[in-house]
């Protein structure tokens, strides 16, 4: 299967908030939270494509990523409002892969688009918040803990137990 990153569409949300609720069922976002973030930051927002798939239709996964301020998640389901007027990462809201898109290297992909975009707008920091489930990946990716202290640990405390916000650099 051939499979690549395509824009993201008001007409994807159906399919983005199915896709969120096979991968990450605990972890539910309301619809409103990806709509605020395609309208705020479109270049951030992507889908992954499957090309020549037609019973599950072609979209099997998709990436939501916007500016942001380091050591400062926002809270899970939550809408920012607006971006921070001075930026100084690109963060990772979101990064979702039906279990048919694995293995085709659409998450190195996802984070290379990343990489890509954060330097064309002249950030120096990636960012994220890692579910268990995905630290391993994370970590082969280059990215490291970010100690924010005690602040930190409560802004991650509304996404639930065991999570690791983490930074990496921007490779120009």
């Amino acid at each position: 299967m051939n499979a690549g990153w395509r824009a993201m569409e008001t007409a994807d949300l159906d399919r983005v908030m199915a896709i969120a609720e096979v991968v990450h069922p605990d972890y539910p976002e309301d619809r409103a939270v990806f709509a605020e973030r395609l309208a705020l930051y479109p270049d951030g927002c992507a889908m992954a494509e499957a090309f020549g798939v037609e019973a599950a239709g072609p979209c099997i996964g998709y990436i939501v990523m916007h500016p942001g301020r380091l050591g400062v998640p926002p809270p899970l389901d939550s809408p920012l409002g607006a971006l921070p007027e001075v930026p100084d990462c690109l963060y990772l809201h979101d990064v979702a892969l039906l279990p048919a898109a694995r293995g085709l290297g659409l998450g190195v992909a996802a984070l290379e688009r990343m990489n890509a975009l954060a330097a064309r707008q002249g950030f120096r920091w990636l960012a994220l918040t890692s579910t268990p489930g995905a630290r391993a990946f994370w970590d082969a990716q280059g990215f490291r803990p970010h100690d924010g202290g005690a602040g930190l640990a409560a802004k991650l405390a509304s996404y639930g137990g065991g999570m690791t916000y983490m930074t990496k650099p921007v490779k120009g």
